[in-house]
């Protein structure tokens, strides 16, 4: 009699709890590689928790109940599944406590058909051929206003006059002005993080996702972003999604409700990282310094995630295999690479491309060096950690170009920064996959970098649409967009003409200033040139030393040849083209892509002060 008290209780709970449970991931696809999943089952309602020892039963053969783990939180479940690799598309009923199926204690898992196209109308990756467009949605363009405030959200603050508060940007906005990327040369677009940021404030950027399996609904939602995604797949755009695997927000669910006490990197008392990457690499390192680095917080309201945890590393590798597949993205940018740990970041990479072949996977690497860069990444070292990852953020190449655009000439500084750090491209597997950037979200505004000099602007433009790797703009570079990031508010201020009301629209060319349409016009003419340019898109490289404040490089391949020269000094340079002769056999001339003059090779040039010619060689 006790034992079947004790089993009508256990039910009740069931009943009671079934109704409040949630499940991650929330589906996912028969004839997936990855068939072994591992669901979090969370009963939300704090009063309630699962009973001890409970059983689990599929409805169905195709979906085979491995394990039931009980983690010390009693809200939580963790079931491994394997799923048949003849699974038709099904719903699975789950029933809880092993008792007959009904809609009290019974879970409806979906099987999904997978999309078609995987390779080439999504996941398609994101290469050298591209011109990839940075976007943070909240600053570029309010397409639905009516999503600028939703009830139940804690961030409440919402003022365009202040850059730290939401301005009401989404992803109907970006929809709107597909038409002004493509007309720009855009060939594929990386949003900054779209997934829930329920914080309390400073929401407006997304680094700190408080659910993984929701678009935030101030951005439109998951109906907008699969909206968004399916319009550029026909348009021939691609789309990169942010990925944040180091941290969350302090509001996530499973941060409020720990699954279990190492869910995330626990200390006596708030310890944050040191930001010093050497550490990872430093054969002399001592284990605490290793230790605050990788598990140290990012800052105060991001928890830092502990990916040795195993039910941790699932979720984070699943959900990130289950965003490719439910939205079709073609790539991802890993935020703050370095952060996390590394083997988890080699499984998950290596999750991602054996589900995925041509998938892009690029790691945020704000570090000093080209060693220090080229360790996250595939490379030609013989050490003991090898990266698998594809591509970095090139911030070394960004160093560089900033020397060559801010400094004299000499021996190390200037200019012979740019060539030299090039000239190291011998430790990367395929620098090719190296994402290259004038400026992105955290960083000040190039045309300030270079005290809105429009010639200097120019040739910094030039090189990023003809160097090695895979160009990446960020949202209104193209008409000159000021700002020092400090604080890095300044850099992300609003597109004018994305918000109803704007007294100026800069998406159209009757409200650009001559000096704004001309820096777009000039980005527009080498976008577009690159598209057909073979010897940019995936030539070779060959560079000169520079000489006096002038750098020569090549593209080339077998059926074209590019010239640029570049003079970073500040006053007119002569330049004797002889000496790069070996790159003239079979041309005479060479055609200036921006302005269609013609110059003789095998002649003297007298090269404009801060002047670049990027030439198409003919015979």
């Amino acid at each position: 009699m006790k034992r079947l008290t004790l089993f009508f209780l256990a039910l009740l709970a069931i009943k009671a709890y079934s109704q409040s449970i949630k499940v991650y991931p929330t589906n996912w696809w028969v004839d997936m590689k990855h068939n072994k999943i591992q669901l979090i089952i969370h009963q939300e309602d704090s009063t309630q928790v699962f009973p001890a020892k409970l059983t689990v039963r599929s409805s169905s053969p195709d979906f085979k109940i491995v394990k039931v783990h009980q983690p010390e939180n009693p809200r939580y479940l963790f079931i491994d599944a394997e799923i048949s690799a003849t699974a038709k598309p099904q719903k699975v009923k789950l029933s809880l406590g092993g008792t007959t199926a009904s809609a009290a204690n019974t879970i409806n898992y979906e099987l999904k058909p997978r999309r078609s196209g995987k390779g080439t109308s999504y996941a398609q990756g994101v290469t050298s051929v591209d011109f990839m467009y940075l976007i943070m949605p909240d600053r570029f363009a309010n397409g639905d206003p009516a999503n600028d405030k939703i009830a139940g959200m804690k961030d409440h603050a919402f003022s365009r006059d202040s850059i730290y508060y939401r301005h009401g940007g989404d992803l109907q906005g970006v929809i709107n002005h597909l038409d002004y990327l493509q007309e720009l040369g855009v060939t594929a677009i990386w949003l900054n993080p779209v997934l829930e940021n329920n914080m309390p404030r400073t929401s407006y950027h997304g680094y700190a996702f408080t659910d993984h399996y929701t678009i935030d609904p101030r951005f439109g939602g998951d109906t907008a972003y699969k909206r968004l995604i399916n319009e550029m797949h026909k348009r021939g755009l691609k789309m990169v999604q942010d990925a944040v695997y180091n941290h969350v927000g302090t509001e996530h669910w499973f941060v409020k409700d720990q699954p279990t006490k190492d869910w995330l990197h626990q200390w006596p008392t708030y310890t944050n990282t040191t930001y010093k990457d050497q550490v990872l690499f430093d054969p002399y390192a001592s284990k605490s310094d290793h230790k605050k680095m990788s598990d140290g917080w990012f800052v105060p309201s991001m928890p830092d995630l502990n990916q040795q945890n195993p039910y941790v590393a699932n979720f984070l590798i699943q959900h990130a295999l289950w965003t490719v597949e439910e939205f079709g993205i073609d790539g991802w940018r890993i935020d703050t690479y370095a952060y996390n740990d590394l083997e988890f970041m080699n499984r998950c990479n290596k999750a991602l491309l054996d589900e995925y072949p041509k998938l892009t996977i690029f790691g945020e690497t704000w570090v000093h060096g080209v060693p220090n860069q080229s360790y996250f990444v595939n490379n030609n070292y013989k050490i003991a950690y090898k990266s698998n990852q594809p591509g970095v953020t090139d911030f070394q190449a960004l160093w560089g170009l900033q020397d060559a655009m801010t400094k004299d000439f000499g021996w190390t500084d200037g200019v012979n920064r740019l060539y030299t750090t090039l000239a190291q491209d011998f430790v990367y597997k395929d620098p090719m996959q190296n994402v290259i950037f004038m400026d992105n979200h955290d960083l000040s505004r190039f045309y300030s970098v270079v005290g809105e000099d429009l010639d200097k602007y120019k040739m910094s433009i030039g090189w990023l649409l003809t160097s090695r790797g895979v160009p990446q703009w960020y949202y209104g570079a193209e008409i000159g967009m000021k700002g020092l990031a400090n604080p890095d508010g300044w850099v992300r201020l609003d597109f004018p003409g994305g918000w109803p009301g704007d007294k100026v629209n800069k998406f159209v060319k009757a409200g650009r200033t001559p000096r704004e349409d001309s820096i777009f016009n000039y980005t527009k003419t080498l976008a577009n040139y690159r598209k057909n340019a073979s010897a940019i898109k995936t030539g070779k490289l060959m560079q000169f030393v520079p000489e006096d404040g002038v750098y020569t490089y090549f593209r080339y391949d077998n059926n074209q040849t590019v010239m640029v020269v570049m003079n970073t000094a500040k006053e007119e340079k002569t330049v004797d083209t002889k000496r790069f002769e070996e790159r003239f056999s079979g041309f005479s001339k060479g055609k200036e892509i921006t302005t269609g003059a013609i110059q003789e090779l095998r002649t003297k040039w007298k090269l404009p002060a801060k002047g670049i010619w990027i030439l198409e060689l003919m015979k």
